[in-house]
């Protein structure tokens, strides 16, 4: 073999490892930590709901300007929200769906695949779900479970209560749909497009990705958005891991209890507990550094949800995530795969968060103490205790599913 082909094949292996084989759930879990840590350093913690809310508020502001702002909750909609293209939750989104839909192209996983009818339905019920449950518990499976956790926030473990009740229940109602309904289970189709033009889009997304960082960081006007390109960036390489280890953190709380896996339980735990370590650097103040003020502010998804709207939301969540076939993250990759049925679920959940999160900012509830009470938890047990207990959290959590991969004490029966 001449030494050119030998060259190409490794090309081509590095190609096939890079772009097509999917990834190791352990090896795309401590990249998802290491991505979260460093925009964590850039900026600010990321999250799936904030982009979602961002366009639900673009649907709500162009509804009331239709029917105007005397009609009941449209009256919270009569200035614009931040533009979808300026907001930075919604920029995060942005960028994860286009590395999603990089990851999904090069590895020619990118088609329409249109789901049964039945499927269609069900996607706007588990919007309106994931919508209402993320309002109540402070965020989406990142913002409320992962990020608060690896944040240092109680209202972390709160959610966590309510997504393994709520993943149990919508495993429960799965396997009576599928005893009891039958009704719309046809229609699914899946076009697929030519591999040679699946791999130009992935070369296109890359173009498109780069081109906006460019933009926005040659911004001389303002630092703010200058600086968003960085997090477009860097949400992007966190899209292209999750869709390309096919990594959904829903799946974490189901598969211990209707398989008995618990690869990716166990892959979250690590995850978890490596964002804790990152955010404890982050947020420690160091008192060589300028008045010893931390690198990332501590009140960072620091929710006012230790309680029972960070158990009930994570209930309604994750019920509504079971019936999506994806959570927060796991919608949106699967948006950028071109997975039909997520891209109804989106705007539903973009309007059902929009409306509850406006009703409730409105009202003050989360102010006020009504879902439960913020707490950060090196204020109560310091960071090394923090750390202590998360770690415990983790290594208990990775303990119980690897018991029961063998055991099979928690598995559902349908």
């Amino acid at each position: 073999m001449s030494e050119e082909s030998i060259f190409g094949s490794k090309v081509k292996g590095l190609y096939n490892d890079l772009c097509r084989k999917e990834w190791n759930a352990n090896t795309v879990g401590i990249l998802v930590a290491l991505f979260s840590i460093l925009i964590m350093a850039w900026w600010r913690p990321w999250g799936a709901v904030g982009a979602v809310r961002n366009w639900g508020d673009w649907m709500m502001y162009g509804l009331t300007s239709l029917v105007g702002s005397d009609a009941g909750i449209f009256g919270l909609y009569e200035d614009a929200p931040r533009s979808i293209l300026v907001a930075s939750g919604s920029v995060i989104g942005i960028g994860f769906v286009a590395g999603a839909f990089v990851s999904a192209c090069l590895g020619n996983d990118f088609a329409f695949r249109i789901p049964p009818v039945l499927e269609m339905c069900k996607a706007v019920a588990a919007g309106i779900f994931m919508g209402i449950g993320a309002t109540m518990a402070g965020g989406c499976n990142v913002g409320g479970f992962y990020n608060a956790i690896g944040n240092l926030s109680a209202h972390g473990f709160a959610m966590w209560v309510g997504l393994v009740a709520g993943a149990i229940t919508g495993l429960k109602y799965i396997y009576w749909e599928m005893e009891h309904i039958s009704w719309g289970s046809g229609g699914a189709k899946t076009i697929e497009l030519p591999s040679a033009l699946n791999m130009l889009l992935g070369f296109a997304g890359i173009a498109a990705l780069i081109a906006g960082t460019y933009i926005y960081s040659g911004n001389e006007d303002s630092d703010y958005i200058a600086s968003l390109g960085g997090l477009l960036l860097i949400s992007s390489a966190l899209g292209y891991c999750m869709q390309r280890g096919r990594w959904c953190m829903i799946q974490g709380f189901r598969e211990p209890h209707m398989t008995g896996n618990a690869t990716m339980a166990k892959a979250v735990a690590l995850s978890v507990f490596i964002v804790a370590l990152g955010a404890v650097v982050l947020k420690y103040g160091v008192p060589v550094r300028i008045d010893g003020d931390p690198v990332l502010a501590t009140a960072h998804y620091v929710r006012g949800t230790f309680g029972w709207g960070g158990v009930v939301g994570g209930f309604i969540f994750a019920f509504g995530a079971m019936l999506a076939g994806g959570c927060g993250t796991g919608t949106l990759w699967r948006v950028g795969e071109g997975q039909i049925k997520l891209w109804i679920v989106v705007p539903f959940f973009a309007l059902s968060n929009s409306i509850m999160t406006s009703w409730f900012k409105d009202n003050d509830f989360e102010a006020d103490g009504v879902l439960g009470r913020y707490v950060y938890l090196p204020d109560v047990f310091g960071y090394t205790g923090t750390l202590f207990l998360i770690g415990f959290a983790m290594v208990t959590w990775y303990l119980i599913v690897s018991w029961n991969e063998d055991a099979n004490k928690l598995i559902v029966d349908m």
